[in-house]
C-alpha cells in the first residue's frame, strides 16, 4: 500500500517539474507547504503517534472497549481544539511566519506575498491530516494497516488534479497558476480524514470529541508528547532549517532541494515509514506484555531490514542521481541545469539513507517503553550539529574554494550576498543533513546499548558479510552501466526510461543474486 502511495507521489512530482519547473513561484509553494507538512510529520510519523500508540496499547491490553473509546474521544477533542487554535494563529500571523522560515524572500516582493497567501490556504491541512493521523494510529493498533497506508494517495491525486486542471484555470482567471497547488493541499486533507473514518466506525471507535484534559490517558499522552516534539522529528526540524538557509541562496535552490528530497523519500517513505508503522505497535505490545525476548527480537529484525534496504538504496541513489532525475523530471520547464543541481544535493543527502532508516526503528525502541527523554538528547545534539555543519561548510567554501573566493570578492566581502552567487551551494545543506542524520542514529544506538534492553541475535557476522558482498557486486554492475551511458540528456523520454529500467533492474537483480549466493534466504525477511 505504501508502495502505491509512493508511486503516485512520484507521478505528482513529475507533473510539478513539467508544469512549474524550478521557478521563484515554485520555491514559494515548497516553503508554504513545508510548514504545515512539518505539522503532519509531527503527528503522522512523529510526536503524536509515538506518544499516543503506546498509551492506546496499554488501554487495549486491559480488554475494556469502553475505556478505549473514552480515550479516543478525549484525545480527539483535545487534539482538535489545539489544532484549531494553532491554525487560526498561523493564518493570522502568516506574513511573520513566512519571514521567519524564508528570510531570503524580500519583504513586500511578489514571491513573499505569494508564499504568504499559499501558507494561509495550506495551513488548515495540518488540522485535517493530524486528525487523520489519530484515526490511522487507532487503525494500526488494531492491525488495520491498509487504509492508513493508502490515504496518502488521495493527497497525490488531489495535487495532480490541481496541477493539470485547476492551474490552467487559475492562469486564465489572472492568478498565479501555482496557487492551484495550495488549494489541492487543502482538499487533500479533508479527503484523507474522511477516507479513514468508515474503517474506524467498523471498530466501534468513531470518536465523539470531548475536551477533557484531566483524563488520565490524555494527560499521559501530553506528558509523553512534549519532549518528543523534538525527539521524533529531528529530520524535519533539520529540513526546515535547511529550507530557511536555502532561501538565502541562488534562486531555485529550494526547489532543487525539494526534488532531491522527493527521490530520497522514496526508500525512506516506502520502507522506513512502513517499518516504523509496524514496529511501534509491536514493540509497545511486547513491552506491555513484559516480553523482553520478543521485544529484543523485534528490534533486531528492524535493524537488519533497515541495513538490507538502506545500504543498496544509498549506493543506488549516489550512482544513479543524474539518470533518475533526467528520466523522471527533466521535461517541460525543468531544465538540464535544474537536473544537475538537484543531482548534487541528492548525492550528498543520500549518504545518510541507512541512518535515516535506522532512526525509524531506534526512536520507537524508546517511545514504546514510554522513554521520551532519551531521544530528545540525541535530537537536540543532531540539530546543533546540522546548524554548525552548515555554517562550517559554507565558511570553508567561501574561504577556500576558488568559486567561493570569487563570489566573495564580487560581493565586496558580504557573505550573504556571496552565497547567492555560488552555484551548487545548496548541496552543502544536503551534506549537513546527512552528517546530522548519522549523528542522530549513532547517539540513539549508543543510548540503546547503555539501557541494556536490546540483546543482539545470533548471525550478525554472517549477515554483514552477505550484505557486503552483495553490495560490492551491485556497485560493480551499476558502475559498468554508468560508464556505458554517461550523458542522459540527449535521449527522448522512452530512451531514458528503458535505460533506467535496465540500470536499476540490473543493480537490484545483482544485489538479490549476491545475497542468495551468500546464503541469505527470503524467509529471513520475516525474522525466521
Amino acid at each position: 500500500m505504501t508502495f502505491l502511495s509512493r508511486i503516485s507521489g512520484l507521478v505528482r512530482d513529475q507533473i510539478y517539474a513539467q508544469v512549474f519547473g524550478a521557478s521563484a513561484a515554485m520555491d514559494a509553494f515548497v516553503i508554504a507547504f513545508r510548514i504545515p507538512n512539518f505539522m503532519r510529520r509531527l503527528s503522522a510519523e512523529g510526536s503524536f503517534s509515538m506518544a499516543f500508540v503506546p498509551v492506546l496499547a496499554e488501554y487495549k491490553a486491559k480488554g475494556d472497549h469502553a475505556a478505549v473509546k473514552a480515550l479516543v474521544d478525549r484525545v480527539a477533542g483535545v487534539l482538535a481544539a489545539v489544532l484549531l487554535v494553532a491554525t487560526a494563529l498561523a493564518i493570522f500571523l502568516a506574513p511573520w511566519v513566512m519571514r521567519v522560515f524564508a528570510p531570503g524572500f524580500e519583504p513586500g516582493s511578489e514571491q513573499a506575498r505569494l508564499a504568504t497567501l499559499m501558507l494561509q490556504i495550506t495551513f488548515p491541512y495540518a488540522l485535517f491530516i493530524s486528525l487523520a493521523s489519530l484515526v490511522g494510529g487507532v487503525l494500526n493498533s488494531y492491525q488495520r494497516f491498509a487504509i492508513p497506508a493508502l490515504s496518502p494517495i488521495l493527497l497525490n491525486l488531489s495535487m495532480i488534479a490541481a496541477a493539470l486542471c485547476l492551474a490552467p484555470q487559475m492562469q486564465a482567471w489572472g492568478f498565479e497558476p501555482v496557487l492551484a497547488l495550495a488549494w489541492g493541499v487543502l482538499v487533500a486533507g479533508i479527503l484523507q480524514l474522511g477516507f479513514q473514518l468508515p474503517s474506524l466506525a467498523r471498530l466501534g471507535l468513531l470518536p465523539r470529541p470531548r475536551l477533557d484534559v484531566a483524563h488520565a490517558g490524555v494527560r499521559k499522552i501530553m506528558k509523553l508528547m512534549v519532549p518528543t516534539l523534538f525527539g521524533s522529528s529531528v529530520a524535519q526540524v533539520n529540513l526546515l532549517f535547511n529550507t530557511l538557509a536555502a532561501s538565502l541562496l541562488m534562486g531555485g535552490s529550494v526547489t532543487w532541494l525539494y526534488y532531491s528530497d522527493r527521490l530520497l523519500e522514496f526508500p525512506l517513505g516506502m520502507f522506513g515509514v512502513a517499518i516504523g508503522t509496524v514496529i511501534l505497535p509491536h514493540l509497545s505490545s511486547r513491552h506491555a506484555a513484559a516480553d523482553p525476548a520478543g521485544y529484543s527480537k523485534g528490534l533486531d529484525w528492524g535493524f537488519r531490514l533497515c541495513l538490507l534496504i538502506g545500504i543498496p538504496a544509498c549506493l543506488g541513489l549516489v550512482l544513479c542521481a543524474q539518470p533518475l532525475l533526467a528520466t523522471l523530471f527533466q521535461y517541460g520547464r525543468f531544465t538540464e541545469q535544474d537536473m544537475r543541481m538537484s543531482s548534487l544535493s541528492l548525492m550528498a543527502q543520500s549518504l545518510a539513507v541507512p541512518a535515516f532508516l535506522l532512526v525509524k526503528v531506534l526512536a520507537p525502541a524508546f517511545y514504546s517503553r514510554q522513554d521520551t527523554r532519551t531521544p530528545v538528547k540525541a535530537a537536540l545534539a543532531s540539530i546543533a550539529i546540522n546548524v554548525l555543519s552548515t555554517v562550517l561548510l559554507f565558511a570553508m567554501m567561501l574561504r577556500f574554494s576558488p568559486m567561493g573566493q570569487a563570489a566573495l570578492a564580487a560581493a565586496g566581502g558580504d557573505w550573504l550576498e556571496a552565497l547567492k552567487r555560488v552555484e551548487g551551494a545548496h548541496a552543502l545543506l544536503a551534506l549537513a543533513i546527512a552528517v546530522a542524520g548519522w549523528a542522530n542514529a549513532l547517539q540513539l544506538w549508543w543510548y540503546l546499548r547503555r539501557a541494556r534492553v536490546y540483546q543482539r541475535q545470533p548471525g550478525w557476522g554472517r549477515f554483514l558479510l552477505q550484505l557486503l558482498v552483495a553490495s560490492v557486486l551491485m556497485l560493480v554492475a551499476v558502475l559498468a552501466l554508468r560508464l556505458l551511458w554517461v550523458d542522459w540528456t540527449p535521449w527522448a523520454w522512452w530512451e531514458r526510461g528503458w535505460r533506467l529500467a535496465v540500470l536499476v533492474g540490473s543493480g537490484g537483480a545483482v544485489y538479490a543474486a549476491g545475497l542468495l549466493l551468500m546464503g541469505y534466504r527470503p524467509r529471513e525477511l520475516r525474522g525466521q
